[in-house]
């Protein structure tokens, strides 16, 4: 059976989430052994503290979720968080950017931020918001992200109008090949979910329902150890 805690970043990038929340998201990230946990820039520091010395990595956002930000902000997002602790940085590309065709635009975008996480040997997810998208237009964008040297690609926020679904997985598999990281994200809610993820090619999983999708309704069972 595939343990599938090993995949799923467990995640909470609400809003309006509280402290209290973030630190139950820790404790649950070092209860079922997530491979990380993914949470908003201002949490990364307490986050960081909390999972000291854990093996559950810490991962914040950068240009999140809309995109639309100055390359210079994101690039300053990303080393903000990486100096209060975070190990990867997951930023979202200009949407507006790629439909336009001002590919060079979206690959410095990327390159930026790739490369201020690079210098402190943390790893680069790139959001190209699939539920935007055509398929042709993400394939360009999975073209764009490997040309940048960004270790994985990711399909979405959560925030916009649809999530990952096993065909696009499939799909940026086959444009970025194995040399690359494949990461499904949004509207992956239950263990079925995340397994046609993982046999469609993700090798993460970003996941607000993770605990249901370790241990069935209840959270109980098939606890990592």
């Amino acid at each position: 059976m595939t343990d599938i805690a090993r995949f799923i970043e467990h995640t909470l990038l609400k809003p309006e989430a509280t402290e209290g929340q973030i630190r139950q998201l820790c404790q649950e990230g070092l209860e079922y052994g997530f491979a990380a946990i993914c949470v908003n820039p201002v949490w990364v520091k307490l986050c960081s503290q909390l999972m000291d010395d854990s093996g559950v990595v810490v991962c914040s956002v950068s240009g999140f979720p809309l995109g639309a930000n100055l390359t210079e902000v994101k690039a300053h997002e990303a080393q903000a968080a990486v100096q209060v602790g975070a190990r990867e940085i997951d930023m979202v590309i200009n949407v507006g950017m790629l439909k336009s065709g001002d590919t060079v635009y979206v690959e410095r975008d990327i390159t930026a931020v790739v490369n201020t996480a690079r210098r402190h040997r943390v790893l680069t997810k790139v959001i190209i918001e699939t539920a935007l998208l055509t398929d042709e237009e993400k394939v360009k964008a999975c073209l764009l992200v490997k040309k940048a040297g960004a270790d994985f690609v990711k399909t979405s926020t959560g925030f916009a109008k649809g999530g990952a679904t096993a065909g696009d997985i499939a799909l940026m598999r086959r444009v970025v090949g194995s040399a690359m990281g494949v990461k499904a994200s949004g509207g992956v809610r239950s263990r079925e979910d995340a397994l046609a993820m993982v046999a469609s090619g993700a090798d993460r999983i970003g996941a607000s329902a993770s605990v249901r999708i370790v241990g069935g309704d209840d959270g109980e069972s098939q606890k990592a150890t």
